[in-house]
């Protein structure tokens, strides 16, 4: 790192897409007290309280996403000590070497909040005597109402913002993200329902012949006909999720071993039946169901495993990760 910004007047800290921090200067680990090794390789939301990662989720991630740049957001981050420590955030995206990272610049806001509540306290004796006169009151009741009006707007801002950031914008499925924290939900709740679930992951047959033979704009075509697909046929409660390029996942609560292949069997059969502008298009599945000893990791890795033998068997087929051989 450079020396000039190692010792910056304030903090930076820079970190992936997915929020791992990759490097961070000397005047941000002083002021909290950490070492290196504390927080490189780490990811940023372990110095956030709950309330933290909620704001940083509905207004830092949403917006780097849309604009690639975030201004002024407001959060506290803990430090050595396990103290918050208040900092305004500004950060922005961009590629090095074709690498997604995020720069971030962090000002501490100890002097500043204590100028707002000094702010604050006076705007407060002004309303009060504002109040012993009819006219003056008047006006703050029009303020007030103009306030509630722009919250209701921001609320719904956020609520927005929220569902494009778990959203993939291709297919209007559910992304990556948000199928990675239902699945950690699911597998958190397991331990207390003992409720099985299951599963699939969906991969299209021979997608790069069809972005050779036809473009990709029609590959883009089927991708978003599979989604229809997937979300026409789902259950309420299922998740189907885009897990990235041809590759679809589907989470089945309350779903053992059978069910799961009886309904992974079913999509397969709609998907080759199904009348598609580049003709037949067939999809491969490979199916997993959650066991006490699994983690998120080898749930995934059996499934995946599952679909690699109906690819290898001669695809447009399903498998079950119980069906194949142990070890």
């Amino acid at each position: 790192m450079d020396p000039r910004l190692n010792e910056a007047p304030c903090g930076y800290v820079s970190i992936t897409h997915e929020g791992l921090i990759m490097d961070v200067n000397q005047t941000f680990l002083d002021k909290m007290g950490y070492a290196r090794s504390d927080l490189v390789n780490q990811h940023v939301e372990a110095m956030m309280s709950t309330a933290n990662k909620l704001i940083f989720h509905s207004y830092f991630y949403p917006f780097i996403n849309l604009n690639g740049q975030v201004e002024e957001l407001f959060i506290g981050l803990k430090n050595s000590s396990g103290q918050s420590i208040p900092y305004l955030l500004n950060g922005r995206r961009f590629d090095h070497e074709g690498v997604e990272v995020i720069d971030c610049i962090l000002m501490q806001m100890g002097k500043r909040i204590d100028y707002e509540q000094e702010l604050r306290s006076a705007k407060k004796q002004t309303e009060e005597a504002y109040r012993e006169k009819e006219q003056a009151f008047a006006k703050l009741e029009h303020i007030h109402k103009e306030i509630e009006k722009k919250q209701a707007e921001l609320i719904e801002m956020n609520a927005l913002l929220v569902e494009l950031s778990t959203t993939d914008k291709l297919t209007g499925l559910k992304n990556r993200r948000f199928f990675q924290e239902k699945l950690t939900e699911l597998i958190d709740g397991y331990s207390r329902t003992r409720q099985p679930f299951s599963l699939l992951i969906v991969d299209i047959d021979h997608f790069k012949r069809i972005n050779d033979t036809f473009g990709h704009q029609t590959g883009d075509d089927v991708l978003e006909k599979l989604a229809s697909i997937l979300k026409a046929h789902s259950r309420q409660d299922d998740i189907a999720a885009r897990y990235g390029g041809e590759e679809f996942v589907i989470i089945l609560p309350n779903t053992d071993g059978p069910e799961s292949r009886r309904i992974a069997e079913h999509l397969r059969t709609i998907i080759a039946d199904t009348a598609w502008q580049t003709g037949t298009v067939t999809a491969s599945v490979g199916a997993a169901t959650f066991t006490p000893e699994d983690s998120a990791a080898t749930l995934l890795e059996k499934a995946d495993r599952a679909l690699y033998v109906s690819k290898e068997t001669g695809r447009n087929r399903v498998t079950h990760a119980m069906d194949l051989p142990q070890g």
